[in-house]
């Protein structure tokens, strides 16, 4: 990969203008206008030899085809960047698990029926860049509010990989009122397959036996997906 060199001065970021300078500029009220580059710029807070943060933040945007590459990236591909170190990748990493978090403590004070788009929004940021399918299981209440949540399973979601006992169980032990079944689809298609259906129905009958509700089971694509209960299948 090229590497992008910062042609305003060989000194770095400090060596700018006061008013030229991202940190600088965003208390200054101007986070709107700064790039992303900027943006990331400050998280890494100086660059590496032969180029300022400005152009390090570019070049790991380009590499990972753009912010949401880059805050979807693990540890092990960060550290696979010469000169990031430790440091600047647990920035990033930090920054990820935020955003998570910002969006998942908006949930449960909701009604997720009657307003799903909280929910929606966090399962886009916790799920549709996985490479692997994950089996995940909201716990709600008898308000439909969630209370916890749970990856219950990775690889392969089919009826051999998840164990409606073990969702019963996982239920029971959070004092469960009902449940929103949720897996990704890393090809980013969400419409559901036969063994999707099959699982939902085998899930929900075991939840049934414990008077436990199944209220819906989404599929997270790229930037889209699919509810059972919106198609009226569940």
């Amino acid at each position: 990969m090229t590497t992008v060199t910062n042609s305003k001065t060989p000194c770095g970021i400090k060596a700018w203008p006061e008013a030229e300078r991202p940190r600088e500029r965003l208390l200054g009220g101007e986070a709107g206008r700064l790039s992303e580059a900027e943006l990331v710029a400050i998280l890494l807070r100086n660059g590496t030899h032969g180029q300022d943060a400005v152009a390090l933040g570019r070049n790991l945007l380009g590499r990972f085809g753009g912010l949401r590459g880059l805050l979807h990236a693990d540890a092990a591909q960060l550290g696979k960047i010469k000169g990031l170190g430790s440091a600047k990748s647990a920035a990033l990493l930090a920054v990820a698990e935020l955003t998570k978090r910002y969006l998942l403590e908006d949930v449960p004070a909701r009604d997720v029926i009657r307003d799903p788009q909280a929910v929606v929004q966090y399962l886009y940021a916790a799920l549709r860049d996985r490479k692997r399918e994950v089996f995940k299981v909201l716990f709600l209440d008898k308000a439909n509010r969630v209370t916890g949540e749970s990856d219950l399973f990775h690889g392969t979601i089919d009826e051999a990989a998840v164990h409606p006992r073990e969702v019963v169980k996982a239920a029971l032990d959070r004092f469960a009122s009902a449940l929103i079944l949720v897996h990704n689809h890393p090809s980013g298609r969400v419409e559901p397959s036969p063994e999707d259906r099959k699982l939902t129905e085998k899930i929900k009958a075991a939840c049934d036996t414990v008077s436990i509700r199944v209220l819906d089971h989404i599929i997270v694509g790229d930037n889209q997906h699919f509810s059972f209960r919106e198609a009226g299948l569940i």
